[in-house]
């Protein structure tokens, strides 16, 4: 029985999966971030990862996997000048583990990882043989990107379209934070926004087929000093990355034709946004394991590059 070990250390999470026989095993840890605070520094998200790394991996059974890759996410984009020092952590364990056990190491990026992850846990694995849309909507990034079949890297990402200002995950956390709600605060922001009663119809900010979302904050923080109820104002700004995305996708279908489309990222587990796209557009979504920061979809494209998934 043949594995491939995932590992991924973002901003937000240490994880690390592995892929056995197609059942994917993950162990993931959030980075601690202080009350009150919407994130870390680089210098302490490495040092976080560095203590938590060993742990993570010694949860997953690799000693008993047969493993027949390693692969790991190097950089947040696949492009140029792409970089963050927290993905080194994981990329010096995984030089490590291939080297130790003599198995290859495959190189992705974090935003590919996502969106392999997303097509894992949908059950679409077949579109890595055709073009597509992806979007990638977290604290750090909302990019849609047009994805083509790549034998080197396989799957090709080209930046179709992005916010131009805040991203959904920042907007999301500093409503939240507004509203007295912890960090990450996707899962108490929805829930606050189900027991809305009024619900403010809102109108994108678009340019192109990008989007503006620096507005939404002083919205939001408007809204809460004249008194709006706070479930009303989680709402709003779930509202509103939700037109966003609805403005962002209508003008790339517009653009690209009838492609498919697969949504990824932290943000994209909120149920609110998940059903008005599904029922608008036909989209397929990472389900909520497989939304946030996780080293599955790494796994996916080690298995994939070794030849273990076709």
């Amino acid at each position: 029985m043949l594995s491939t070990l995932g590992i991924d250390t973002s901003n937000y999470t240490t994880s690390a999966a592995l892929l056995r026989d197609g059942a994917m095993c993950q162990n993931k840890m959030l980075l601690p971030v202080k009350k009150g605070e919407l994130g870390l520094r680089q210098s302490d998200a490495v040092f976080h990862h560095v203590v938590q790394l060993p742990q993570i991996l010694s949860g997953l059974p690799i000693a008993d996997s047969n493993l027949s890759a390693v692969g790991v996410s190097e950089r947040p984009r696949s492009m140029e000048g792409s970089y963050m020092p927290c993905f080194l952590v994981g990329l010096g364990t995984a030089q490590a583990v291939s080297q130790s056990c003599g198995v290859p190491l495959y190189r992705f990026s974090h935003q590919q990882g996502h969106i392999a992850a997303a097509l894992y846990s949908a059950g679409r694995m077949e579109l890595l043989r055709r073009e597509f849309l992806a979007f990638h909507v977290s604290g750090g990034t909302t990019e849609a990107v047009r994805v083509t079949p790549d034998e080197n890297l396989v799957l090709r990402t080209e930046i179709v379209a992005r916010s131009l200002d805040l991203k959904g995950g920042q907007a999301v956390d500093r409503v939240g934070a507004m509203l007295g709600l912890p960090f990450p605060a996707g899962k108490e922001l929805e829930a606050l926004a189900r027991q809305a009663a009024h619900i403010v119809s809102v109108r994108a900010t678009m340019k192109g087929a990008d989007c503006s979302l620096s507005g939404v904050e002083n919205r939001c923080r408007t809204m809460l000093d004249r008194g709006t109820p706070r479930e009303e104002v989680a709402a709003f700004c779930l509202s509103s990355i939700l037109s966003a995305l609805e403005g962002m996708t209508d003008a790339l279908l517009k653009r690209f034709g009838d492609l498919p489309l697969v949504f990824a990222g932290g943000v994209m587990s909120d149920g609110i946004l998940r059903g008005a796209l599904e029922t608008k557009y036909g989209a397929f979504f990472a389900q909520p394991e497989y939304s946030c920061d996780n080293a599955a979809g790494i796994a996916v494209l080690a298995a994939w590059k070794g030849g273990l998934l076709q």
